[in-house]
């Protein structure tokens, strides 16, 4: 148990002190579940679950399906893990209603009827015929693919995940049913890389499931470095900044028609080492901020989308410190920090960067807040021409203020 509060401090995800009174337990960005020893510690997102849910559909691209009414329930009691799992098992349930993707797939067998063709080099090299079979190489179409495999697996992962004990059985039985025709997988970045080679236009439907097992299987574990892998974690715990970030830049991509949104884009040559002054020859760090906003060659925003109400909580150093840095490297001279508020009297706050000798400006800095029930009412309201009109003012505000 100290161990494992021990990596989830040091990584970030969950702050644990052990103290003379007892335990202090201070939540991050991240929401979910976590065991540690006897004790659960269960982490509630502040958003209404129905808005979050909603949210979570539009920044991922899950389709409306029904929702089990007891996942709302579910998600106080059991964590923020049971509302996107009860969504995987929807999108899964839908998958097997209307058909698992099939694919052909070669076979090299020995057949006493023979079927597709004759490899007459395998037969060549035996000899004297013993038995009455002949090989054959022939391609069957059957279930038994890449995509079902990471799909199955995922069904398991998430049954272990699971909290509810009706959504455990309900992905049970789905889980049964694809493991008639379909083997498992081990769920890592190598089998994601493969599968995201793979899929296709044939395989669209499979998308929002996938995006949700990736999820499942990230929360799982505990890593120290940004790509490590780490070791299983005791519950499941996923980022919010992660999601606030993939729902901004959908939003902003969707609804600034005459500009480019460009995420995690690099700002290329802003710094590099003096030529002479590299003795281990290492590559120069490059900035990348979370959006730039490019209106044909020319950068007009710089943003970046930080989980953290900074109208109730103050502004990090290292988040100003990051900013001010952005707001250098181009020639409009400022970068903007996008945070949730609940707080509807929320306005923008500007802080200069300037020269200590002349005290002249050389950077600004900028912290808008977005209000995240205002954001699900828009995207969730029918498209007609005046909401589509909101989105786009909105989406404007959120990028240039």
């Amino acid at each position: 148990m100290r161990e494992t509060a021990r990596r989830l401090t040091e990584s970030g995800m969950l702050e644990v002190q052990e103290l003379r009174t007892g335990l202090s337990v201070r939540s991050t960005s991240f929401v979910g579940r976590v065991r540690l020893g006897a004790i659960d510690v269960t982490i509630v997102p502040k958003l209404r679950t129905v808005a979050l849910l909603r949210l979570l559909r539009y920044a991922y691209g899950l389709r409306d399906l029904h929702l089990l009414p007891t996942a709302a329930h579910a998600t106080q009691d059991f964590g923020f893990q049971d509302l996107l799992i009860s969504q995987l098992a929807e999108e899964a349930q839908e998958l097997v209603a209307s058909g698992l993707r099939r694919g052909y797939l070669r076979r090299d067998e020995d057949l006493a009827s023979p079927r597709g063709r004759i490899d007459f080099r395998a037969l060549a090299g035996r000899g004297a015929l013993v038995e009455a079979t002949l090989p054959c190489a022939h391609h069957r179409r059957d279930e038994d693919r890449l995509i079902n495999r990471v799909l199955l697996a995922g069904l398991r992962l998430a049954a272990s995940l699971a909290g509810d004990r009706g959504l455990r059985s309900r992905l049970g039985r789905l889980g049964d049913r694809l493991g008639e025709t379909v083997t498992s997988v081990r769920l890592d970045r190598q089998v994601f890389v493969r599968l995201e080679a793979e899929m296709d236009r044939t395989t669209g439907a499979y998308e929002p499931a996938v995006s949700i097992i990736r999820i499942l299987q990230e929360g799982g574990g505990l890593s120290l470095d940004e790509g490590e892998a780490g070791p299983p974690l005791p519950g499941f715990l996923f980022d919010m900044n992660r999601f606030f970030q993939a729902l901004l830049g959908k939003f902003l991509a969707d609804n600034l028609p005459e500009y480019t949104v460009r995420p995690e884009h690099r700002l290329k040559g802003m710094l590099a080492y003096v030529p002479g002054w590299n003795p281990r020859h290492a590559q120069a760090p490059t900035p990348r901020p979370d959006f730039v906003v490019t209106q044909g060659a020319n950068v007009v925003a710089v943003l970046d989308a930080k989980y953290r109400d900074l109208w109730e909580n103050p502004l990090p150093r290292d988040m100003l410190y990051q900013l001010a840095m952005y707001a250098m490297g181009h020639e409009g001279g400022t970068a903007t920090i996008l945070y949730p508020t609940a707080h509807a009297q929320a306005t923008e706050a500007r802080i200069e960067v300037r020269d200590p000798v002349n005290a002249g400006r050389r950077a600004l800095v900028a912290l808008r807040a977005v209000d995240l029930e205002e954001l699900e009412g828009l995207v969730s309201a029918k498209p007609t021409a005046s909401i589509l009109r909101q989105r786009i003012t909105f989406a404007h505000r959120l990028a240039f203020g």
